[in-house]
């Protein structure tokens, strides 16, 4: 079975729907990084760069163990074990990886910015919380614009469906996508599907947890050092 070491973030998301999306059983291994966990030892022996998600196949290539991080490899990796959610045709399988590449260097990094000076920089930098909210909106205008085209990223229903969707459910809960009607018509085609809707609600009753639990000063220790709050 496979495990699923991640948090309930949109990198952590776009596996469970994976998973979710083609029936395959799955253990979640729970890394919690409000807490740090990202940092422990046995985690870096299979995500050496501390992030999540990263997952451990018993049944790898030649029916021996493997383990991979980063999202976008996992995705593709499940999806040719598997054989489902990348086109078998050429042309659309490259369209699949080119939109892909697209999420992980566009969509998931500006966002991420944005999230994260916007909500937990504890210096509110005007500039750079515009500048990550701008170009969020301009990643948006390029997918409406592909999604004019197609009704899926790939044409047809794919990995980078997932990996995008996973990312822009908050951009919808913080500004809403009335100005990107195909977008919002793609959008609502997914939430709609069973394997997402359960790949979505995938460990948030853990993350509600440890929200509740006041781990925010410990969130910003990690990324910025305990040092941080004696510079104020």
């Amino acid at each position: 079975m496979i495990e699923l070491h991640a948090w309930p973030t949109p990198n952590g998301v776009k596996i469970s729907i994976m998973l979710e999306e083609c029936g395959t059983p799955f253990k979640s291994v729970p890394i919690d990084i409000r807490n740090g966990a990202q940092f422990d030892p046995e985690f870096l022996k299979i995500s050496p760069n501390n992030k999540i998600p990263a997952i451990v196949d018993p049944d790898g290539p030649g029916g021996k163990p493997i383990s991979l991080f980063e999202s976008g490899a996992i995705l593709i990796y499940l999806a040719e074990k598997t054989g489902k959610f990348i086109p078998a045709d050429p042309v659309r399988r490259y369209e699949c990886l080119e939109w892909l590449m697209f999420q992980m260097a566009g969509v998931g990094p500006m966002f991420g910015q944005y999230n994260h000076f916007n909500n937990y920089a504890q210096d509110k930098i005007q500039y750079a919380i515009d500048r990550y909210s701008k170009e969020s909106d301009r990643l948006m205008g390029v997918l409406d614009r592909r999604l004019a085209e197609v009704e899926y990223l790939a044409g047809e229903y794919s990995i980078v469906d997932m990996a995008n969707w996973a990312w822009l459910r908050g951009y919808e809960k913080r500004k809403g996508l009335a100005d990107f009607s195909n977008v919002k018509r793609w959008f609502d085609a997914i939430a709609a599907r069973p394997g997402a809707q359960r790949g979505a609600a995938w460990m948030s009753k853990e993350r509600e947890v440890s929200k509740a639990a006041g781990v925010t000063d410990k969130l910003r220790e990690v990324y910025f050092g305990a040092t941080q709050h004696q510079r104020r």
